[in-house]
């Protein structure tokens, strides 16, 4: 008979051991699982401090070294963006007091292109102004963006791994615009996740239809009332069509596959000038 150390050495794990090893591998699948949701949220705060924030910085400071908002009249300001190229109509009196909730908007300034989903029922291609051109004339820095000539641009990766491309434009809204009047910033290809963290940065609720920051296209909503969820989740396939949002859960209809890119949407951000 072998000695009772020879057969202890051939011994299994015992359940305690097994334990411990699957209570470990748990937590470490769980620390990647937080890592991806830490290093994801660390993205989209780099977004909003380097590349919106620096945006309205560049606008601010257009405002102050000229006196009017980005594209306007120095000699004739209309305090609206690209108000040089305003005009109610062939005779009729440039801020005549009147009601100007029917009067044509200004095109957009943009930077060689609408960005995805960008509404352009009143703002077509041939209205876009070249928003490099503005600051290279009055010497304000643009924000370093995506690369030289496309400052306009940032690319981060959405919670697939595909990349997406968030764009800015600026433009007028005139007097009763779902999203509200006044000078703003549009910004496309934000991740349903995405817009939700910036509405919250920013406003301190993730609200489509209320505050500076809100989806494009959303109609105010009654005051004193729940508002609007942002539309679309993060499974949602680029380019499928969610139902509406609602202040009830949101089903989101088409493919949801892991491997799709998600899903954007359009926001606009008030200017203070």
């Amino acid at each position: 008979m072998r000695p009772a150390s020879a057969r202890s050495g051939q011994s299994g794990f015992t359940l305690v051991e097994l334990a411990i090893v699957l209570a470990v591998i748990g937590l470490i699948i769980g620390a990647v699982a937080i890592g991806k949701d830490v290093q994801r949220n660390a993205e989209y705060t780099k977004i909003k401090n380097k590349f919106i924030d620096q945006w309205e910085q560049a606008y601010n400071q257009y405002y102050q070294r000229t006196g009017v908002v980005l594209g306007d009249s120095q000699t004739a300001p209309r305090i609206m963006v690209n108000g040089a190229n305003y005009n109610t109509g062939a005779g009729v009196t440039q801020f005549s007091g009147g009601d100007m909730s029917a009067v044509a908007m200004p095109g957009r300034i943009c930077d060689k292109a609408v960005g995805a989903g960008m509404e352009t029922a009143t703002r077509t291609a041939a209205a876009l102004t070249s928003m490099r051109d503005f600051f290279a004339r009055t010497g304000v820095r643009m924000p370093p963006g995506r690369a030289e000539g496309f400052e306009d641009r940032y690319v981060y990766l959405d919670t697939n791994g595909n990349p997406q491309e968030v764009q800015v434009c600026f433009q007028w809204n005139r007097p009763g615009m779902p999203e509200g009047a006044g000078n703003v910033m549009i910004i496309s290809g934000l991740t349903p996740d995405l817009a939700r963290m910036l509405d919250q940065m920013i406003d301190g609720k993730p609200d489509a239809q209320e505050g500076r920051f809100r989806m494009q296209g959303v109609l105010n909503g009654t005051p004193n009332l729940p508002g609007t969820e942002w539309t679309g989740t993060n499974t949602d396939q680029f380019g499928s069509a969610p139902t509406a949002a609602t202040s009830a859960a949101v089903t989101p209809t088409g493919r949801r596959l892991d491997e799709d890119q998600v899903l954007t949407v359009v926001a606009i951000y008030k200017m203070n000038q």
